[in-house]
This record gives structure tokens, sequence and C-alpha cells, in this order.
């Protein structure tokens, strides 16, 4: 069975919104990223299973516009990506972000878009904060995509 591990929120405020759940519900920070870790850019939380990752977005990926504030995806991870995908495909679902898009930064996943306009993430790279298909957890800093050598993108200059 493959598992949902991944789960994102859109927040004008990922720093302060991570810390409410982290308050609510004892939730662990794995880490902050961005330019500013006192106003970060994105916030990774587990509750040990799951990844919950709170970003502000740069660009508008689901059509609801970069004040949009709520869910915004899920990850699920698979044990083979080429035979999802194409079981994907064939069922007819968009693919919205495809292996040659994936910034080198980023973890690999594939982007689906599926009833309801809900996207979602199709890897086989456990998120930080996540357990793997077999229940081991996934390390707190995984390879990127570049890393992997599964990103064809180049990492743009600052």
């Amino acid at each position: 069975m493959l598992k949902i591990r991944h789960i994102a929120l859109a927040s004008k405020k990922p720093g302060e919104a991570a810390e409410f759940y982290k308050n609510a519900f004892g939730w662990r920070e794995v880490s902050r990223m961005g330019k500013n870790m006192s106003d970060p850019a994105g916030v990774i939380l587990s509750d040990g299973s799951i990844n919950v990752t709170i970003l502000r977005f740069a660009t508008d990926q689901i059509g609801k516009g970069l004040d949009y504030e709520g869910f915004h995806h899920m990850g699920v991870v698979v044990d083979d990506v080429e035979s999802v995908r194409a079981r994907l495909e064939a069922m007819g679902v968009a693919c919205v972000v495809e292996a040659h898009e994936i910034p080198p930064n980023a973890q690999f996943e594939i982007k689906f878009q599926g009833p309801s306009d809900i996207v979602f993430d199709i890897t086989d790279v456990a998120w930080p904060g996540s357990t793997a298909l077999d229940g081991t957890p996934a390390p707190d800093v995984q390879p990127t995509a570049a890393e992997q050598g599964r990103s064809h993108k180049k990492v743009a200059a600052e």
C-alpha cells in the first residue's frame, strides 16, 4: 500500500504557523528554509510519521493566487515512481510538474492534479521527518534531486 507521508500548507507566516502546531500538537521541527530563519520561507515539521511542510510560496502552483493560505498539496511515497506514474496517466490524471521541471535543490517528486484540482506528489524518497514504506524513519536531510541525478534544471545564480 502506498502511504501519505507529506502534507504542504500555504501560509504567509510559516514560522508563526509552525510555532502554533509545535505548541498545539507537540510536533518536532525538522528544519527551516530561506534566507531569514526568524521569518523563514518554509518550516518542516513532523509527527514522527508524516512530514508537514508550511511554505510561503513564491509561485502560484495551484491557481489560487499567492495570497492563498491553507491546504496546498499532499505527497505519497511509492515503491516504483514509473509504474505509479503509468497507472495515473492511464487513468487520465494530469501531470503538472514533470521530473525535468524539479528544481535541483528540491527533493525528487512528480506532481499530479487529481479530482477537485487537488495536487499531489509521488516520490520514492520519504520526506524528512516521515517514514519510508517499510516504516523506517527518513533522515532529517534527504539528497536533493540534483544530488540524485534526477533534476535536469540548472541551479539558479544568486
